[in-house]
Order: C-alpha cells, then sequence, then structure tokens
C-alpha cells in the first residue's frame, strides 16, 4: 500500500508540470528557450576573467563586458515592455565596468525576465503591447524578441571567447 502511495505521489509530482505546459504551449515554449539562453550568458558572465572585460575583437566594437551590459539592460526594458512596468534602468552597459557588477546586472534582469514570463499565461501573452520593433505586438513576441536579442549577442561573446581560447558554455562538455 505504501509503495502505491509514493508511486502515485511520484507520478502526480512529474504529470502537474507537464500539465502546466500543456495548457500554456506558448509560454512553456517562450521559459524553455528564455530559460536555455539564460543558462548560457550567466555561465559566460562567470566564466570569463574579469581581466577578459575590456577585450574587443576590434576596437569598433563592444567589449565582453559591454555586450554583457548591453543584454542586461535591453533585457530589462524588453521584458518591462512585455510586462507593462515601466523599466527600471541599470545603465549597465555605459555605466559598469566590474565584473561583479556587471555579473549582478545580468542576474538582475534575467531574475526579471523570469518574473515576467512566469507571471503570464497564453492568454496574456497574446495581448498586444507597444513595442519599438513592429508597433503593436504581442507580449510573447517581444519576450520572443528578448531571447533573439540575447542569442543574436551571445553569439558575439561566443567569438570573443573562441579569440581567447575559451571554451563557450553551450558546447563546454560536448
Amino acid at each position: 500500500m505504501k509503495g502505491l502511495i509514493v508511486g502515485a505521489l511520484s507520478f502526480t509530482v512529474l504529470l502537474v508540470p507537464s500539465l502546466s505546459q500543456a495548457q500554456n504551449p506558448l509560454m512553456g515554449a517562450v521559459k524553455a528557450q528564455h530559460d536555455a539562453i539564460k543558462g548560457n550568458l550567466l555561465k559566460t558572465a562567470e566564466l570569463v576573467p574579469e581581466n577578459l572585460y575590456s577585450f574587443r575583437a576590434t576596437p569598433d566594437v563592444r567589449s565582453i563586458g559591454q555586450l554583457i551590459g548591453h543584454v542586461a539592460d535591453a533585457s530589462m526594458g524588453i521584458c518591462s515592455t512585455a510586462s507593462g512596468e515601466k523599466p527600471t534602468p541599470l545603465n549597465a552597459e555605459k555605466g559598469m565596468t566590474s565584473k561583479s557588477q556587471l555579473q549582478k546586472a545580468l542576474a538582475d534582469a534575467m531574475a526579471f525576465c523570469d518574473k515576467v514570463i512566469a507571471d503570464m499565461n497564453d492568454a496574456k501573452g497574446m495581448e498586444t503591447v507597444k513595442f519599438f520593433a513592429g508597433g503593436m505586438s504581442p507580449r510573447a513576441m517581444v519576450l520572443s524578441f528578448n531571447i533573439s536579442h540575447n542569442n543574436e549577442h551571445y553569439g558575439n561573446l561566443v567569438t570573443y571567447m573562441r579569440l581567447n581560447k575559451i571554451v563557450p558554455p553551450s558546447t563546454a562538455g560536448k
């Protein structure tokens, strides 16, 4: 009898997240994609040594630190737009230079986006908001734009890491 109860509880624990995603497949997909790039970005910010935060591939592009700051600033602004809240300016790209400051700004921005995504179901995700890219856009598409933007700049960071003989988090252990 005890084994039957444990089995039923285990099944329920495994089934509940699946039911939640089945009820909100749009936001479930947004969350999964956000979590993937968030993990790569946070690991990158941790992995790159502080002395390389000022590294630029060429003089006319952002440094590693500026890229991390840019992602933090943009994520905070874009996720704020999706939520309908006024953004909390971080000023990370232009106002921060140390690894610890930039890591914290990135972590704070990713945590804010986590909250926005967690508070949104598919119905809310389909509501439109004014967005700088394309006028009125569904909230879920604004969040998808953020994911795309983060992936774009993670690609920059991957190149910078490879130039410095660092294996990027997305390919480490493969």
